[in-house]
């Protein structure tokens, strides 16, 4: 397989995915939300386990 047919497979890949892909009950605000909740969760547990400072 040369470059040239492999960059031009990748491209008809890349133009395939123009109906959005991903669920469609899937926001990206609730998954965005859920993120910011379970990083702000881990950052309060770690910052009690670290009492020494």
């Amino acid at each position: 397989m040369s470059l040239n047919s492999t960059a031009q497979s990748l491209v008809a890949l890349a133009e395939g995915g123009n109906e959005g892909g991903g669920h469609a009950s899937l926001s990206p605000f609730v998954t965005g939300g859920g993120a910011l909740i379970a990083l702000l969760l881990l950052l309060w547990i770690v910052t009690r386990f670290n009492r020494d400072r």
